[in-house]
């Protein structure tokens, strides 16, 4: 399927407008459900499949945020073969009290895998909690970045982000 084609389903499946307030605490008139696109199999599997050209070479793990990402990211490896990393916010106090569950990502190369990004905030604080636990971290993927560009935060970071669908995209 198209990428055009891709963006004018993904947004006639998500795109909403009225006053919605970000987690970066931004305040916008538009919105990306991305519950509504993750929530659908087909839909989910194409956009995976889309994406798949964008994880960098040397993965060695995905690592998919909670809780978005977590669709994301399986269906994502579905594709790609890559073992999949599910990455809390905040480590549970009880269980494994790990941050990221399913694959290890000590010692690897790992890819953050996102649906929507706005400023790349939770990105930056999950790829350094996994940095610190010994995870190598440069890339992160995404479904939608509501940006023109990499946001300055993962940049500072050291962080590139390698984006399916832009606002472009989701214009057409």
């Amino acid at each position: 399927m198209e990428l055009a084609e891709l963006g004018r389903r993904v947004n006639a499946t998500a795109h909403l407008t009225g006053d919605f307030v970000l987690r970066s605490g931004q305040t916008t008139t538009e919105y990306f459900d991305k519950y509504s696109f993750e929530a659908d199999p087909v839909l989910l599997d194409e956009v995976a499949a889309a994406m798949v050209p964008l994880v960098p070479a040397g993965t060695e793990v995905l690592a998919g945020l909670e809780m978005g990402g977590i669709p994301v990211v399986t269906a994502l490896g579905r594709h790609t073969g890559l073992p999949c990393a599910f990455v809390r916010k905040q480590a549970k106090s009880y269980g494994t009290r790990r941050l990221a569950e399913g694959a290890e990502t000590k010692g690897r190369r790992v890819t953050i895998v996102e649906d929507v990004v706005t400023t790349g905030g939770q990105i930056v604080l999950s790829a350094n909690e996994l940095r610190a636990l010994g995870a190598t971290i440069t890339d992160a993927v995404c479904v939608i970045n509501r940006n023109d560009g990499t946001p300055d935060p993962l940049t500072e970071a050291g962080l590139t982000l390698h984006a399916l669908l832009t606002r472009e995209h989701l214009a057409a």
